[in-house]
């Protein structure tokens, strides 16, 4: 067989398991997120891949391997959802006029959709509360990390109320977006846009200065879908 036939295999089987993989995991993420990790069956997620038990364990040779797999994956889409985000909060310009603040909100509206459509998301966050094997990368903890440092920014530009201690103010973003996702588990309502927006209308008023109040959208601006 010609060289240039081989390659051409190659590729081709390189492709194929790549699809595989990714289906997968779209899988494993899906049945975690029903079922839960602990309950869940490879036999389960196998089945709902179209895959048989050797090719799954082809792929992953563990329940854990494909739960860090799903977790991985995760992590990707929520760096995508915070990347420009997470390059302006450490240190690089947001454009003029911008605030870090409406940034905050719009990034917590994105993270409320993708949550309530995104299985894989979903799972991640969920598997970030494991504590029954090690994990290549916490969400929750990113996610607190990333909010941490953009109102660490907003505060060192002079955005927050004098009273308004970025840490506490952290705390109440983190503890609310995280308890959203847990919640949702039963009732979705709790992802929805207008949760999202109720919350931000309570602690807008805490947080910025009382004449540039009317600036900050609640409900999030065009910059959410990030």
């Amino acid at each position: 067989m010609a060289p240039l036939a081989v390659t051409e295999q190659s590729m081709v089987k390189q492709e194929r398991a790549a699809r595989t993989r990714e289906t997968l995991i779209r899988s494993a993420a899906e049945t975690f997120d029903r079922d839960g990790f602990s309950v869940a069956s490879l036999t389960a997620i196998s089945s709902l891949a179209g895959v048989s038990n050797g090719a799954l364990h082809f792929h992953f040779p563990s329940k854990a391997a494909l739960a860090n797999a799903v977790e991985e994956a995760a992590l990707t889409r929520l760096l995508e959802l915070t990347g420009d985000a997470r390059a302006d909060a450490e240190g690089g310009e947001l454009p003029a006029g911008a605030s870090r603040v409406q940034l905050l909100v719009d990034v917590t509206h994105g993270l409320a959709g993708a949550l309530r459509a995104d299985p894989v998301l979903r799972a991640g966050f969920a598997l970030s509360g494991e504590l029954s094997r090690p994990r290549p990368g916490d969400l929750r903890e990113r996610w607190r990390r990333w909010v941490e440092e953009t109102l660490r920014q907003a505060e060192a530009e002079g955005e927050l109320r004098p009273e308004a201690a970025a840490g506490d103010v952290v705390t109440a973003v983190v503890a609310a977006t995280v308890g959203f996702e847990v919640l949702a588990v039963r009732d979705g309502v709790w992802l929805s846009a207008a949760t999202v927006t109720r919350f931000w209308r309570l602690l807008l008023p805490t947080l910025v200065p009382a004449d540039r109040l009317a600036g900050f959208e609640a409900a999030g601006t065009a910059r959410r879908s990030l």
